[in-house]
């Protein structure tokens, strides 16, 4: 038993109110006191030392009922006083307050969910929106080949559906790794090419959403061997290499070159990728930071190019944490101009390899 418990104070309680009691009745005894005042005395005694002990005992649960009751009515910020008391009433206020911590860190959770969801979502359909529409004012034909990039598009997007139960799970850590072998030129080609689109659809528009409208900047790829294959998930590296391009492109001076890079890693089909860019580069200071969400960027004086309005600070939250599932490793690294960013992709299970 601990020594400030409440039932420790309930037996002390107990305890003092005997001995004033007895005290009283022994000098009832020897004084020729009437019982009548004596037993009056006594029971004031106790009421007030059982008064205060009372108060001590429910002005906390008055205070802890206050704070679950706003809690439940989703006000994460209030949080019990007294958490460090050394008894049963010290470790309730501690739980109360570890658990609106819990909750306020999941409601954040699930606020920044729909953004990152949203901003996934807004590239397959931008790319629909634009074979589509070249379809309907003629620039043009509803050719097989134009419908297959419509189709690819709108399953990408219906695949990106699928995973919103997925990327709930996100911190959890039980979010199922679709990994494949699949060729590194065609399919960031296709990404490349992708992105090239989208920006075409998107030039003159103003942007609130964090796309970027700009066809000024030349992408190039560089892929070494041009047979290198690697295993992950594709869908997954989607969104990291369409991420890092989007980055990358905001931040590029006028007519700027990105450039992505391939090449085979250490392991069995692992990939090392990098996106470089000519922009204005970020600080060595700032190179923890720049993973995190919501953050855009603005470090950097005349860091995004033209046409850009900085984006919504998810695209590379996105991507670190597509890396992170594959078990791999994404950073900035040291470059002679402009932004470098590295990704790692460990390939095939060791077991395997």
């Amino acid at each position: 038993m601990r020594p400030f418990s409440i039932k420790t104070k309930l037996g002390t309680l107990v305890v003092v109110s005997v001995f004033i009691t007895t005290g009283l009745l022994m000098v009832a005894v020897r004084t020729q006191t009437e019982l009548r005042f004596i037993t009056v005395f006594s029971v004031i005694a106790t009421l007030l030392i059982t008064q205060f002990v009372a108060h001590s005992l429910t002005a906390p649960l008055d205070e802890m009922n206050t704070v679950a009751r706003s809690i439940s009515h989703g006000d994460y910020t209030r949080r019990v006083r007294g958490a460090d008391r050394r008894d049963e009433l010290g470790d309730l206020a501690a739980t109360i307050n570890r658990m609106a911590d819990d909750l306020e860190a999941q409601d954040q959770q699930r606020k920044e969910l729909v953004a990152n969801v949203s901003h996934e979502l807004r590239t397959p359909i931008a790319g629909l929106r634009a074979v589509l529409e070249n379809v309907v004012d003629g620039v043009s034909a509803a050719d097989p080949e134009t419908m297959r990039t419509a189709l690819k598009q709108t399953e990408r997007l219906g695949r990106l559906v699928e995973t919103l139960l997925d990327l709930s799970r996100l911190d959890n850590g039980v979010v199922p790794l679709k990994a494949r072998r699949f060729e590194v030129w065609p399919y960031l080609s296709g990404v490349l090419k992708e992105a090239n689109m989208v920006a075409s659809q998107r030039a003159g528009i103003a942007s609130g959403s964090g796309t970027h409208t700009r066809t000024d900047v030349h992408l190039h790829l560089d892929v070494s061997p041009p047979e290198l294959t690697a295993h992950a998930d594709p869908e997954r590296i989607h969104q990291v290499v369409a991420n890092l391009i989007d980055n990358a492109v905001k931040h590029s001076p006028p007519h700027g070159r990105v450039t992505v890079l391939a090449r085979r890693g250490l392991y069995p089909e692992s990939l090392d990728l990098e996106v470089l860019d000519e922009g204005p580069g970020i600080p060595r200071s700032e190179w923890h930071r720049v993973f995190e969400r919501f953050n855009r960027g603005g470090h950097v004086k005349g860091a995004h190019g033209p046409g850009s309005d900085g984006g919504t600070g998810l695209g590379l939250a996105i991507a670190r944490w597509a890396v992170d599932l594959h078990g791999g490793r994404i950073g900035v690294a040291e470059s002679a101009r402009g932004c470098r960013i590295q990704v790692t992709l460990p390939g095939l299970p060791r077991a395997q390899s």
